[in-house]
């Protein structure tokens, strides 16, 4: 008898601490994103501050997906809603925040639509930072007195850490999946 193969259900639930909205969405298939999904996420993600909106980078939901899985595979059962502190962030509000003394950077890949800070309840923040990592698919910054990490999709890299004095060690349970 020949096993079927199934693809996994590309569902993301977020929860945004400063709207208090929800979002539960299956944002694609095996081979295509889901345009009325990528609009929900586009929504979801918005300037809250300003209320504009820009297309996000289906990539980053990608990288979401795999840090979901792996911290699955490492807490079975857990249900992982990312808590969103910023996704979309227009030029207009990161000059603000940099203005207040923010840390944010002056080409912040929020601005891009590349980039979101978030935080997972019931997941210690250096294992989340750390999982982020593994999947080497972008920039992982750790903000631990705000109680969040920074993912996006640009070159890989990474702030206010170091990996090696972390003693990160990555397995093949890490393996982004697409």
């Amino acid at each position: 008898m020949e096993r079927q193969f199934q693809q996994p259900a590309y569902e993301l639930a977020f929860y945004n601490l400063h709207t208090h909205e929800n979002l539960n969405v299956e944002y694609r298939d095996s081979t295509f994103y889901h345009p009325s999904a990528l609009t929900k996420v586009n929504d979801f993600l918005r300037d809250y501050r300003t209320g504009s909106v820009r297309q996000m980078d289906a990539r980053l939901l990608d990288v979401l997906f795999g840090l979901k899985r792996a911290l699955q595979a490492r807490h079975p059962g857990l249900d992982v809603r990312f808590n969103v502190i910023s996704g979309y962030r227009s030029s207009h509000t990161n000059e603000l925040l940099r203005a207040a003394g923010g840390a944010q950077a002056k080409h912040s890949q929020h601005i891009e639509g590349k980039a979101i800070d978030i935080r997972v309840p019931g997941i210690d923040l250096s294992e989340l930072r750390n999982t982020a990592w593994c999947l080497h698919a972008g920039g992982v910054g750790y903000y631990a007195y705000d109680n969040f990490i920074h993912v996006d999709t640009g070159r890989i890299r990474y702030w206010n850490w170091n990996p090696k004095s972390e003693h990160v060690r990555c397995g093949n349970d890490y393996a982004l999946n697409e």
